[in-house]
């Protein structure tokens, strides 16, 4: 039990701080229920996957500043294709959607592999180059999502033999939320192509030493980073019904979320629970100060204070860390 405690201290302490935070929301508004963390989980939902697909590449000892622009190409590549296609149809757009962001994220993994130009200017660049692309397949919101992908995240999920009264509390959105990052991160973490994530995070110099091909697994990092962006970009045109082609606030949110979910920014340490519980923490501020009527000015204010606080002292721990 004490094991699990140090190992966990850092998940155990955002579950608190989200409970704190739970216990304030309904002090603040007592009719904060079902409703509430069903609206908070759809709210949630593009951000926890924009956050996955940076925590891999953080990991990996990167970063990718693009994550936002891919889920707007990935976005607007589903609400076109699925618009007016059958509900068959729009079945394959799926899969093809989530190899598009493969593709993607594999093109930044390339560039920065054999440009040997540092991540964050490739990243940069490319941020512009997918913007690009995404308001040529459509330059203004548009298209159309089919009724079975919105109905993924609407409502509450039914489970035989369980009371509604308690099936209530349990968003479809968690759920799938939940779903998608099980399919890719259990297999990962327990695989040969997860250590060598960490590996190569960790001293991209060991990690070569010991028989890892380090550009090989960097490629592969951010082509999964591209998946969970092309989930999130179906996510955004599942939630709306249309697609986005201007990136939303999802770099700097992801950024800070990876960091205060204890992924360490020089790469090599974390996991997807804490960033997840963050992002899930960052949405109930911003859902307190709504609810306490905060000017949305100042709640613009306040949330990027937080984000800048947060990747700064991120920042300085991973300084830190190269020192000792």
């Amino acid at each position: 039990m004490l094991k699990f405690l140090r190992s966990h201290y850092w998940n155990i302490g955002l579950c608190v701080i989200l409970a704190m935070l739970f216990v304030f929301t309904k002090i603040i508004q007592p009719n904060y229920g079902a409703s509430g963390l069903e609206a908070l989980a759809r709210a949630a939902l593009p951000f926890a996957f924009a956050t996955a697909a940076q925590a891999i590449v953080v990991i990996a000892g990167g970063i990718d500043l693009s994550i936002a622009s891919m889920m707007a190409v990935a976005s607007v590549t589903a609400a076109v294709l699925m618009d007016g296609a059958s509900e068959q149809a729009a079945l394959w757009v799926v899969p093809f959607v989530l190899l598009v962001g493969v593709c993607m994220g594999a093109i930044n993994g390339m560039l920065i592999v054999f440009t040997r130009v540092p991540d964050i200017v490739v990243t940069l660049a490319m941020l512009f180059v997918w913007e690009g692309v995404a308001l040529m397949i459509l330059k203004a919101p548009g298209g159309g999502a089919a009724d079975w992908l919105m109905g993924l995240l609407v409502g509450s999920v039914s489970i035989y033999g369980v009371p509604e009264s308690i099936t209530q509390f349990v968003p479809k959105s968690f759920i799938l939320l939940v779903v998608c990052i099980g399919v890719v991160w259990w297999p990962f973490r327990r695989s040969r192509f997860g250590l060598s994530v960490y590996a190569i995070g960790s001293s991209s110099l060991a990690a070569f030493r010991s028989g890892v091909s380090v550009n090989r697994t960097k490629i592969a990092a951010y082509a999964m980073a591209g998946l969970f962006a092309a989930m999130g970009g179906l996510v955004l045109t599942a939630s709306t019904g249309i697609g986005a082609p201007i990136p939303g606030p999802y770099l700097l949110a992801s950024v800070a979320a990876v960091v205060l979910g204890g992924v360490t920014l020089g790469g090599g340490r974390g996991g997807l629970i804490g960033p997840i519980i963050a992002v899930i923490i960052l949405r109930l501020v911003r859902t307190d100060l709504a609810l306490l009527s905060v000017d949305p000015n100042v709640t613009a204010i306040v949330e990027g204070t937080i984000m800048v606080v947060v990747v700064m002292a991120g920042g300085l721990i991973a300084v830190r860390s190269r020192h000792k």
